[in-house]
């Protein structure tokens, strides 16, 4: 019998055949170009870089071939830390800030005038606990003042709503160091203060002896996270309203509990005062890897997490743990046995502070006689003024008037007493015994 043929049916067949082998011949096509690509690239990578062979039975990359690879290393290399011998032998430059909140105005005036050097920046804060009175009263000693007009070193930033022990201090202070990096790259270390503080040597001291420092090391007292601050907090799981609110009040505490972080090792000490590089602060706010944030969420349920952020973050940083030096350079007292705050100081403490070679103190009553006492004996500055400076012109003056109301070159240092005790305390926390300490 004779077959029948659909000829509708052959008709079909002939038209997907014609568009299936042009596409599977592109496919074939699209498959050798990129391979050549590939092939292409790694032959030129290898060429480049000398990457090693790579062991198909290993689980991971050596790690030499993942820094050639990963973007984060090659962005280490680019902007990592530099070299140890650094700004050695220059005269460095500081970037202050100096915070505070209701009725501590006056008080940041003060402490601006007494460390006050033309080299250096200088942020002021005032949080929204200040009233708004206060707030005008330090923008006009800023604006009014000749030096800090022709200079333009002085700033001040707009309040925030920081909250004691919460993690709005850490953000509130990492703004500030956005504005000095935003404004002036031009300087080495990073120095916060707070409103009852106040220097124990001149900046002209204080220039002088760390022009001999190299500016890889940051100045951070620290320690692991252990015994009873590890229960305290670090577990409890708190909140802190200034996050979301524009009102200060304490930290919120919930009844959960939370286990210990294990990609990273928490350290803390009782101060969250520091002098940290430049290059490390880059990191924290620019960090080409995820640790510096990981960290920062992480603070955001902590207790006191200004004293531990900075130091989780670089001790747990292969770029920056080998440069911390464990020591806040502050002349701190605390009651015996401590207490939750540092004890004010007062006339008693006054040869305890010389002493100890530390270049800042706190905790300071608002105008105690103690400072005025440190403004004579030690910083020689009359109420009002600047202390002098080798960049002061007007170094002659006897009338009264400020001897720093001109201004010379800034590079010129008068260092005095002051410079050989921090050089001392320098000798003493660059010690290979004291070194062996960091991060531990």
């Amino acid at each position: 019998m004779r077959r029948n043929t659909n000829p509708h049916r052959l008709t079909r067949s002939t038209r997907d055949w014609r568009w299936k082998v042009p596409f599977l011949a592109c496919i074939l096509v699209t498959a050798a170009t990129m391979g050549s690509a590939v092939c292409g690239l790694f032959g030129y990578l290898s060429g480049i870089y000398e990457l090693p062979p790579v062991d198909p039975g290993s689980a991971s990359l050596p790690g030499d071939v993942e820094d050639y690879i990963f973007v984060e290393s090659q962005l280490e290399r680019l902007y990592g830390r530099t070299s140890d011998s650094y700004g050695m032998g220059e005269v460095p430059r500081f970037a202050y800030l100096i915070s505070g909140t209701k009725d501590d105005g006056r008080r940041i005036m003060r402490t601006l005038r007494a460390v006050y050097h033309p080299r250096n920046q200088y942020i002021l804060h005032l949080d929204v606990k200040a009233s708004a009175e206060e707030r005008s009263e330090v923008m006009t000693f800023v604006e009014s003042d000749p030096m800090f007009r022709e200079v333009k070193n002085v700033r001040v930033m707009q309040p925030n709503s920081v909250t004691y022990k919460g993690p709005t201090m850490i953000a509130s202070t990492l703004q500030a160091v956005s504005i000095m990096l935003r404004e002036s790259s031009a300087w080495d270390w990073f120095i916060n203060l707070s409103a009852s503080d106040y220097p124990l040597v001149t900046q002209d001291d204080l220039l002088s002896v760390f022009s001999n420092v190299t500016r890889n090391f940051n100045f951070i007292e620290h320690r692991r996270l252990a015994d009873w601050k590890l229960n305290q907090r670090a577990k409890p799981v708190v909140i802190d309203p200034g996050v979301y609110t524009s009102e200060m009040s304490d930290l919120l505490f919930t009844s959960q509990r939370r286990s210990m972080p294990t990609s990273f090792k928490l350290f803390t000490v009782g101060s969250a005062w520091a002098m940290l590089t430049r290059d490390f602060l880059e990191y924290c706010i620019l960090g080409w890897d995820s640790l510096p944030r990981t960290v920062f969420m992480y603070y955001t349920n902590f207790i006191s997490s200004p004293e531990g952020y900075y130091h989780t973050v670089i001790c747990n940083s292969r770029y920056y743990q080998n440069t911390t030096i464990n020591h806040d350079l502050h002349y701190i007292a605390w009651d015996n046995p401590p207490k939750q705050h540092p004890r004010y100081l007062s006339m008693t403490d006054f040869d305890d502070m010389v002493k100890s070679n530390a270049p800042f103190a706190r905790k300071f009553p608002s105008e105690d006689p103690i400072l005025d006492k440190i403004d004579v004996e030690i910083l020689h500055r009359s109420s009002h003024q600047f202390v002098h400076g080798g960049w002061c012109r007007n170094s002659s003056s006897n009338d009264g008037s400020d001897p720093c109301s001109m201004r010379g070159d800034d590079s010129v240092l008068r260092p005095g007493a002051g410079a050989e005790r921090l050089r001392e305390l320098l000798r003493k926390l660059m010690s290979e015994e004291f070194q062996s300490k960091q991060c531990l």
